[in-house]
């Protein structure tokens, strides 16, 4: 194996290189996402269960503190609603940047892998063509007396440079898909998850006054006093 690690030259050092980078970057985004974890792991669906039955302070329990993107987003959707003077399209507002933000956390470090997968079968063609054109090279200068062993062995030193950049890009390339998979789900689950607390606000708001309960109760409160 290091014999082949010193024939492949160059292109091929680099090519481990980029793979030793795109593990880190691997490992790093496994951590993320599994340090991101809601918990318990039905949390948000509680949440949304106490919010529903006006029962704020259980529900922020749930999800305040959290490392978690959704549970984050959620206890600051609930807190500005409540306790803000801003109207709610200035929460709206506030609250997609932050999950804006989050969005882009969870698709860190992405693009690093998709260039390696993208640039590793590159470099291991251009190794070819370039231990191609100096087995071509040494043929010429044999004239003649050409040994097929030689060229043969210079062929397949070149077509090395090839496999590994195969071998690197194609693992990448899986990561990547299933990270970009997984960052896309958990984004859907952000914009769901705030979509519905918007709802419940607004399904809640067209209760007759006497009978307003739950997210927006502190909020209507304060806008009335304010108004007076």
């Amino acid at each position: 194996m290091i014999e082949l690690l010193v024939n492949g030259g160059v292109v091929v050092w680099l090519l481990i290189s980029l793979s030793v980078i795109a593990l880190s970057v691997a490992v790093l985004k496994g951590w993320q996402f599994h340090s991101t974890r809601a918990k318990p792991a039905d949390a948000i669906e509680q949440a949304f269960g106490f919010l529903q039955q006006g029962k704020h302070a259980q529900a922020l329990l749930l999800v305040n503190g959290q490392r978690n993107y959704r549970a984050a987003l959620i206890s600051s959707t609930v807190q500005l609603i409540d306790k803000s003077s801003l109207s709610i399209d200035d929460i709206k507002d506030e609250v997609y940047r932050q999950a804006q933000l989050a969005i882009g956390q969870l698709n860190s470090y992405l693009r690093i892998l998709e260039v390696i997968a993208t640039l590793a079968p590159l470099m291991g063609l251009f190794g070819t063509v370039i231990g191609m054109i100096e087995a071509f090279k040494a043929m010429e200068s044999a004239g003649a007396q050409v040994n097929p062993a030689v060229l043969s062995g210079g062929i397949w030193q070149a077509l090395l440079t090839t496999a590994v950049g195969l071998a690197v890009a194609i693992p990448v390339s899986m990561l990547n898909s299933y990270f970009e998979r997984k960052a896309e789900v958990e984004a859907q689950a952000i914009q769901n998850d705030l979509q519905r607390v918007f709802t419940l606000y607004a399904s809640i708001s067209a209760q007759p006054a006497g009978k307003k309960t739950g997210l927006n109760s502190s909020h209507h409160t304060s806008s009335k006093q304010s108004a007076e």
